[in-house]
């Protein structure tokens, strides 16, 4: 199996072989966690801080499972109680945490690059569940496993992602995946909410559903991301809904057997309509959830490889063991 990283700080630094590599270990993950019991012992012995500067329901508590089903004692830090709050830097917080000899670190923060930052100066593999603007690298490999799974296969489709552009690191993260994997991606929003740049991914840029949907393999709807927004990027979520929410009429211009996502948490009648997401035919939103437990199973797993590997060189002076 090829994976290479010591650390997974986003999609950019991985090779496609990589991308795979994670995928086809999530795929025996999922049926792991669909058996009675679901326990494995990838991570026997290891410890798992997890860090989330940022609210998280469904990141923090995928990763949480996802340590604990393969054996590692698992820590959730009270950010909120944490020295943080009292004016401690993040350095001075990264070297607390490796006098602790952590295995594996997960952190959301709210800046870009802090992850990186706290990457270097710790001991252990660190995962991003989330850095500001810039990247959430396994929202976007569950994505893809959503998808794989869905459609057979996860190159040279036509997939849509819609809506909030501008602020979404799941966008960033995904255009960059499907860009190696050799899809066709659109994005679709309005002008106020499309980053500047955006033409270098290689991707096409809408203002108009109809338009962008046509013939969509995927379509992927984005949250409105109103707490990293500081001014007016929208006229009123109703007029929102009205030319950027998904409904049945815009998805009908869509492949007839177009999928439809969305990270999560939904904002219903504003992004998409409540019945369409519930939709078992279409929607695969609750499939999205299940397949993070697996992925970010198969990416810890991954990390905990290479870093007993490391350990190992280290204490052999670089021989192989």
């Amino acid at each position: 199996m090829t994976f290479r990283a010591r650390h997974l700080l986003g999609i950019e630094p991985l090779a496609p072989e990589e991308i795979r590599t994670v995928l086809d270990l999530a795929d025996r993950y999922v049926e792991l966690n669909r058996r009675t019991v679901k326990h494995a012992d990838a991570l026997e012995g290891m410890t798992q801080i997890n860090m989330f500067f940022e609210a998280s329901t469904r990141t923090q508590a995928s990763f949480e499972l996802a340590g604990k089903r393969l054996g590692a004692d698992v820590m959730n830090m009270a950010v909120a109680q944490s020295s943080v709050k009292k004016g401690e830097t993040l350095i001075d917080t990264a070297l607390t945490l490796n006098a602790m000899h952590p295995d594996l670190l997960v952190v959301r923060h709210p800046n870009s690059g802090a992850v990186n930052l706290l990457a270097e100066k710790v001991n252990c593999a660190v995962l991003n569940a989330g850095d500001g603007r810039h990247e959430h690298p396994t929202q976007a490999l569950l994505d893809a496993l959503t998808i794989r799974r869905a459609k057979g296969r996860i190159h040279r489709l036509t997939v849509a992602i819609c809506g909030d552009i501008a602020h979404s690191r799941v966008a960033r993260s995904n255009l960059i995946l499907l860009g190696k994997m050799e899809n066709r991606v659109r994005l679709i929003g309005p002008p106020t909410l499309m980053p500047p740049g955006v033409a270098e991914f290689g991707c096409e840029v809408f203002d108009d559903m109809s338009e962008g949907l046509k013939g969509a393999d995927v379509v992927m709807m984005l949250r409105l991301q109103k707490e990293r927004m500081d001014g007016g990027f929208i006229p009123s979520e109703r007029e929102y809904y009205h030319r950027f929410g998904l409904d049945a009429e815009k998805l009908a211009h869509a492949a007839p057997d177009a999928i439809v996502m969305h990270p999560g948490p939904m904002n219903r009648g504003v992004e998409i309509d409540g019945t369409l997401a519930d939709d078992i035919n279409r929607s695969v939103i609750q499939e999205q959830v299940e397949m993070g437990v697996a992925v970010r199973m198969a990416a810890m797993d991954l990390l905990a490889r290479n870093l007993r590997a490391e350990r190992g060189r280290a204490l052999t002076g670089g021989a192989d063991v």
